[in-house]
């Protein structure tokens, strides 16, 4: 099956290629970055050139669906942001004769931005840290406590600012109100809470759980993102993960960020797409197959076994272990994850890489070469890395804007932010 990513800069992307093309299937992706991820890898036959997603979600699906009828192409496979767009315009896709796995719109809108997320989760009754939306710059001033500040829309942690302090909060109240924040939407002001990071992954078929993976944030990486990873079997979170998913009537890949508290896991961010998927896979659970095999049929005819078949696999990314080096530490930092990588030992020790693996792929060595040797060169490079791929596949407030306006014209009834807000 020839299947065209909807994004090739992004982490998650440069994942399911290794795992579809080792499945047999044949990969192109679709990038506004000449030079992005997918491009750096033998599971690739080509990247094609579109518009920036963020800005332009529309200008992009006309895009999309053109280089898919070029090609020949039988799967829009939602791997980012793109998801969006992709499930408000849903009957354009099947009408042009391809295969999806998305939400409806109605769903999707629920949890794309954390302000409706945090409502939705409330209704459902999970647990969440404790909370309150803040309108304006006197309500966001009045928390005067260490808060997480995050905006409604927002890519791999770039609407979240950890704030510390009152004299912080009125700092960042004073930028947000300059930067029209309030009167736009409000922000979502949330209490730190402690524990481990732990990524929930899953794949569901009209409300129905069909596949599920946990795994913890062992070490931090470039971005928020995670440089290494240990699975585990969470049957709390499934549980919960579940109960959003048939309460939304969840149609694909739904992602969670929880923590885990000493209370039980809080979910603190959802994500209504695949992340970075590997771990899961050499886990023993196939979320991409799966994926897969709902846009084909609707559903899965085996529902993926789970992680209780191998339980505690370590993986790693090198790339954003390097880049997070950089930035906390510098080149000798660098250097000794390299070296440790090289000898697999320290964190590397019986551990898998998951973003760029050599076997059967020379071209995967090139991003972490580079990476490494501009770091060590000079380590402010790293935002260089970590920033361009977010840029290629991040929603703007202005592109959600441009969606969630169309489906009302269509008569859909997205929620107000000024209504049913918890304080």
């Amino acid at each position: 099956m020839l299947i065209l990513l909807s994004d090739g800069a992004g982490l998650t992307a440069r994942q399911c290629a290794t795992l579809l093309a080792r499945a047999g299937h044949q990969v192109e992706a679709l990038s506004p970055d000449p030079l992005c991820l997918c491009r750096l890898t033998r599971h690739v036959r080509t990247v094609h050139r579109v518009p920036a997603f963020g800005a332009d979600p529309f200008g992009w699906l006309d895009a999309a669906l053109d280089i898919a009828a070029r090609r020949g192409a039988e799967l829009l496979l939602p791997v980012q942001e793109q998801v969006s767009v992709m499930a408000l315009a849903r009957d354009r896709i099947v009408a042009a004769g391809l295969l999806t796995a998305v939400p409806d719109f109605g769903a999707l809108a629920q949890v794309q931005d954390k302000l409706s997320a945090y409502r939705t989760l409330a209704r459902a009754g999970l647990p969440q840290p404790s909370a309150c939306v803040a309108r304006s710059r006197a309500e966001l001033e009045a928390w005067g406590r260490p808060a997480f500040v995050k905006t409604p829309i927002g890519t791999a942690s770039s609407g979240v600012r950890r704030v510390g302090s009152a004299a912080g909060l009125r700092r960042l109240a004073a930028q947000l109100e300059r930067d029209g924040v309030f009167e736009a939407s409000g922000v979502l002001v949330q209490e730190p809470v402690s524990g481990p990071l732990v990524m929930i992954q899953s794949v569901f078929a009209h409300g129905e759980l069909l596949a599920f993976h946990a795994c913890e944030r062992v070490r931090e990486g470039a971005g928020g993102g995670a440089s290494h990873k240990l699975g585990l079997r969470l049957p709390g979170a499934r549980e919960q993960i579940a109960r959003l998913g048939t309460v939304l009537g969840w149609h694909g890949a739904l992602s969670a960020d929880i923590i885990l508290t000493p209370q039980g896991p809080q979910l603190i961010d959802i994500n209504p797409r695949l992340v970075e998927p590997v771990n899961a896979y050499l886990s023993g659970t196939d979320l991409v197959g799966t994926l897969i095999e709902v846009a084909r049929c609707g559903t899965a005819r085996h529902p993926a076994a789970g992680a209780r078949d191998r339980q505690r696999i370590r993986t790693h990314q090198l790339l954003l272990a390097v880049l997070g080096a950089s930035r906390e530490e510098g080149r000798l930092a660098v250097a000794r994850q390299l070296w440790d990588a090289l000898r697999r030992g320290g964190d590397y020790r019986d551990s898998a890489e998951e973003l760029t693996p050599l076997r059967g792929d020379p071209l995967a060595a090139v991003p972490v070469t580079v990476a490494a040797l501009a770091t060590l060169i000079r380590p402010a490079m790293w935002r260089y890395f970590a920033g361009g791929a977010v840029g290629a596949y991040s929603l703007t407030p202005g592109g959600w804007h441009q969606l969630t306006s169309a489906w009302r014209e269509a008569g859909g009834a997205y929620p107000r932010h000024d209504e049913g807000a918890a304080g």
